[in-house]
């Protein structure tokens, strides 16, 4: 072996694949582990399990362990390879994986980059089909399941901002720091010559003469039969004209993630940029009353928010602020106090009361439920925000307690809303709005903007404000907040 050569294979430590679900990870994990010299050990980082769902440890190292220092796992990884360079390890990692693992390695040149992509579309179907048979994987035909679903437009605008604030992220973090990644489409893993192809890249000399057959192609009908409003469905990808993307590995037009969620009044030329787990629900219903009842114009994309800006010249866009311990507390109550439902994150709350001793029961709370337990469950979710947003924990930033800071440089990107309100003052910052447009007329403000206030008020101490400013300081101090109540 020439110098140059050793050098070459040598050039990287281990590697990352860059995926999400149903993109086809287990089928390109299954045929890199064909090689001689390649190990990838599954979802390493998945919050809620270690590499994969009934294991234990990875190298040696428990779920436990990562989860405290996830360094010490990655330094595993890269011993196994370590003066063998023909030999190289790796680990799958998808967007809700533990933040603070890409951190190390998107900018380490030692770490191998793949990234594998397939249209957003099918990944999306075939979630949706593997939620509702529980069929993740198919080693046998005979035990095929299939299932038609329902294509929900806000749920897959959902699911595809995801994905491209995850591409962008990886492309943005390769272009800064001047590396490149070997890109892999979901139809590419039936060639064997990109797999090997993948394998020199790697630096690995072995090489395959066919693909892993154990692992078989689940529901591989046309959408038209797996989608129950395939008409529908249609209309809603036309609507959104970025499916041109499919095969590019950033996921252009890059847009701000929160757009799906804006919402224009029916006539009047306002638009509401909410941030989550403010006083959403009182807004719209002022914005619906504002004109007379009609529904709210929604759903918007990059294209059809630009299109409803220039149909409405004069217009004025706006954003609530709510206090952190509010919008912290209305997080809690909406997202993580009930075990299930719609909007609640049920497998993160089991994940808090493993890791960080939440006072939940595994189930819906009871009458035993008061005053008490509800402040002890609160301040414990409190404490936890304090490392999530410091990125101290394997667990994501949801928007819904995100720093308000934050989300609102996000809007930015797109673009800044042209007022910020404050849910305190609400009634008469919406009259004020409502006159820059032309409407003295407008409804007053006749609800509570927070329906979890009086619950709040039962439980709200000294221990709650600092445990709430311990971990939304940045807040306090860029908008100005007192101590709430």
């Amino acid at each position: 072996m020439t110098p140059n050569r050793l050098e070459e294979m040598s050039r990287f430590d281990y590697f990352i694949v860059f995926a999400d679900m149903r993109t086809g990870s287990n089928f390109l994990e299954a045929n890199l582990n064909a090689f001689d010299g390649v190990s990838c050990l599954g979802e390493a980082f998945n919050p809620h399990f270690i590499g994969y769902p009934n294991s234990t440890e990875v190298l040696g190292i428990t779920q436990a362990q990562r989860d405290s220092d996830p360094a010490r796992l990655i330094s595993a990884v890269k011993a196994e390879g370590a003066g063998r360079p023909s030999v190289i390890a790796g680990f799958r990692y998808f967007n809700d994986h533990d933040p603070r693992v890409m951190e190390m390695c998107l900018p380490d040149p030692r770490c191998a980059k793949i990234v594998l992509t397939r249209n957003p579309v099918e990944s999306y179907v075939s979630r949706k089909i593997a939620a509702a048979t529980g069929q993740w994987k198919l080693t046998n035909v005979k035990h095929a399941k299939s299932e038609t679903i329902r294509f929900e437009p806000g749920e897959f605008a959902r699911h595809l901002d995801a994905l491209q604030a995850f591409q962008v992220r990886i492309l943005n973090g390769l272009q800064r720091t001047g590396q490149t990644a070997f890109y892999v489409d979901y139809e590419d893993l039936q060639d064997v010559e990109v797999m090997n192809g993948l394998a020199a890249w790697l630096g690995i000399p072995a090489r395959i003469e066919g693909l892993n057959k154990k692992l078989k192609k689940q529901n591989p009908e046309p959408l038209s039969e797996k989608v129950q409003n395939f008409d529908e469905m249609e209309t809603a990808l036309a609507r959104a004209d970025r499916f041109n993307l499919t095969r590019t590995p950033n996921f252009e037009p890059r847009r701000g993630p929160a757009i799906p969620t804006y919402v224009a009044a029916p006539k009047t030329p306002l638009l509401y940029l909410p941030l989550r787990s403010g006083p959403e629900a009182a807004v719209r219903d002022w914005l619906v009353a504002l004109d007379g009842g009609a529904a709210l114009h929604g759903k918007f994309t990059n294209k059809t928010l630009r299109q409803w800006m220039g149909k409405h010249p004069g217009h004025r866009s706006f954003t609530v602020l709510r206090h952190p311990v509010a919008r912290a507390h209305a997080a809690f109550c909406e997202r993580i106090l009930p075990a299930s439902g719609a909007g609640t994150f049920p497998e993160l709350r089991q994940n808090l009361r493993r890791q960080f001793n939440l006072p939940l029961p595994e189930g819906d709370v009871g009458e035993d439920y008061g005053t008490a337990e509800h402040r002890a469950a609160f301040l414990s979710f409190l404490s936890f925000l304090k490392p999530n947003l410091g990125g101290q924990t394997n667990l994501r930033i949801d928007p819904a307690w995100a720093s308000q800071g934050v989300l609102l440089q996000g809007m930015s990107g797109f673009a800044p809303p042209d007022m910020i309100l404050r849910e305190d003052s609400l009634g008469t910052d919406l009259a004020y709005l409502a006159r820059q447009v032309g409407r003295d007329d407008a409804p007053a403000m006749t609800q509570d903007t927070d329906p979890h206030h009086y619950a709040l008020a039962k439980v709200y101490d000294a221990d709650i404000e600092k445990a709430a400013r311990d971990a939304y300081g940045r807040d306090y101090e860029m908008f100005g907040f007192s101590d709430w109540g």
